[in-house]
């Protein structure tokens, strides 16, 4: 049997490994441009979670981050400055900010159990109490989320979709999408509920 704490944590490095290979081969301005109507980037990504894996596998657990993000500092994350990089942050700081902080979680979640007692001070007070277990499935959730939407990100850049897309010829794809659109087609006339 796997033990469940190691599992979680491959998990989550599996999703890390994801998200950053998603800037690859990318100009600055493709790392950063927004590419839905809510502004969602690649490198903002990286960079909101690197400061929850500060928060919530790192203070929440009793080990505050050694370094200090100015998006926190200044409260703007409350505003949405952790989702996109500011024209000062490089992509070297902000992928050398988010190495940084997944080595500090790591560190962490070696050396504490999964019951191991954390607080979330944001959290709502009935809420607040809960344990690296819980904060692990939620670090794992999360990356897991955001590294899907840098896939579909970076799919809207250039074209690079899922670590499978490579096995497939170019006319298999085309003819894939042509039925996905015929399918969707056949609803194009109905009302939306």
């Amino acid at each position: 049997m796997p033990d469940l704490k190691d599992e979680l944590h491959r998990k989550l490095q599996a999703g890390r490994a994801t998200l950053v290979s998603k800037l690859e081969d990318l100009s600055e301005y493709d790392r950063r441009r927004p590419m839905t109507p809510t502004g969602t980037n690649l490198l903002g990504l990286v960079k909101h979670l690197a400061g929850l894996e500060y928060l919530y596998l790192g203070e929440s657990l009793g080990h505050p981050a050694p370094e200090t993000m100015s998006w926190i500092a200044d409260g703007s994350i409350w505003q949405g400055a952790d989702m996109w990089a500011r024209p000062d942050e490089s992509s070297d700081y902000i992928t050398g900010l988010y190495g940084r902080a997944c080595a500090h979680a790591d560190g962490v979640i070696a050396s504490l159990d999964l019951d191991a007692p954390a607080t979330v001070p944001h959290w709502p007070s009935d809420r607040r109490d809960t344990t690296l277990g819980v904060l692990l499935i939620r670090m794992v959730a999360e990356t897991a989320e955001h590294a899907g939407h840098a896939d579909i990100v970076r799919e809207l850049i250039d074209g690079k979709g899922g670590p499978d897309q490579k096995d497939i010829d170019d006319e298999t794809w085309r003819a894939y999408v042509a039925q996905v659109q015929a399918a969707a087609s056949a609803f194009a006339t109905s009302p939306a509920p």
